[in-house]
């Protein structure tokens, strides 16, 4: 193997992860989808059996908060297990595109924020005015990276609890540099290797705290620096996917701020980022009960995301 590895690293939440459903023969799953549907024939053979690609390795590791935990998977792409992430069309664009080996590598964990668990470095606090219910007006402070609580009224002393601002990405940072600190185990053959691009699929959580919403463009454009340093890739491209069941002309409160900010941030990182709008392409409910398990929604999502970075790429 005489060329490096092309590394595209996933992150986000529990979306990203995957709960798209694999067997039955029902609507919504895989199996339906290719067999029923003649939807994704690049998946299978003319016998149905799953087809592995074997130019594109996947892996997927996973802790909660800062280093432990560690690898799941690690194998060849294909469909394995009980069920898919969006992994599967992203690899599958990636793999079409360079004659060089892929890397595939998700480090991601369910219910967390970015405004909070995934807090980028050189993060700082900030104030943002709340109203509660019955009308009354508090500035409070939100913790920047390496701080705790989550936040806490202007004026008072802050108690920390056993969390920080920014555990969560250290540890999902952690563990993507050790996957790749043993290249050779996860992609056999591997010479070195470079992180081409990132993909985030992300936003559920903030969605439940204005103060979260409200600075979701900032700390995605905070994010993308920080990953382009940790991963010494300065040309990395960044591709992001909206949470699905989000109408971008039709939404409002802590929504709107999010899909807005997702939609800023590829304007402002024009020709190195893009925003993927998932709506037209989700089934099975919202992104808190992760689309209902429809795997025509991951694989949707997933595809539309690799399409969106061969394009960058091509720029």
């Amino acid at each position: 193997m005489s060329k490096p590895v092309k590394v595209y690293i996933l992150m986000g939440q529990s979306n990203m992860l995957g709960f798209g459903k694999v067997a039955g023969d029902k609507d919504g799953t895989l199996e339906n989808a290719v067999k029923k549907e003649n939807l994704y024939p690049f998946l299978a053979d003319d016998q149905g059996n799953w087809i592995e690609r074997q130019d594109v390795r996947n892996v997927f590791t996973m802790g909660s908060g800062g280093p432990g935990g560690g690898v799941k998977k690690s194998g060849w792409l294909n469909i394995s297990g009980g069920k898919i992430g969006p992994e599967i069309g992203i690899g599958h664009h990636m793999g079409n595109l360079h004659s060089e080996p892929v890397l595939i590598l998700k480090s991601c964990i369910g219910n967390r924020s970015l405004g909070w668990d995934i807090l980028a470095p050189g993060s700082p606090s900030y104030e943002y005015e709340e109203t509660d219910k019955k009308g009354n007006k508090k500035t409070m402070i939100y913790a920047g990276y390496g701080e705790s609580p989550l936040k806490w009224e202007k004026g008072t002393e802050p108690k920390p609890i056993g969390w920080k601002a920014g555990v969560q990405y250290d540890g999902d940072i952690d563990r993507a540099k050790k996957v790749l600190a043993d290249l050779e185990k996860h992609y056999p053959g591997g010479k070195g290797y470079e992180v081409a691009g990132f993909f985030w699929w992300q936003g559920d959580k903030d969605r439940y705290n204005e103060g979260h919403a409200a600075m979701y463009e900032k700390n995605l454009g905070s994010l993308f620096n920080a990953l382009r340093k940790e991963f010494n890739a300065p040309k990395a491209k960044m591709v992001v996917a909206t949470l699905g069941q989000t109408d971008k002309d039709n939404t409002k409160g802590n929504e709107k701020l999010i899909i807005d900010g997702m939609f800023a941030f590829a304007a402002a990182h024009k020709g190195e980022a893009a925003t993927v709008y998932t709506h037209p392409l989700s089934q099975g409910g919202a992104s808190n009960s992760h689309y209902g398990g429809n795997a025509k929604t991951y694989m949707n999502v997933g595809l539309a995301m690799g399409q969106a970075m061969v394009d960058l790429l091509k720029k």
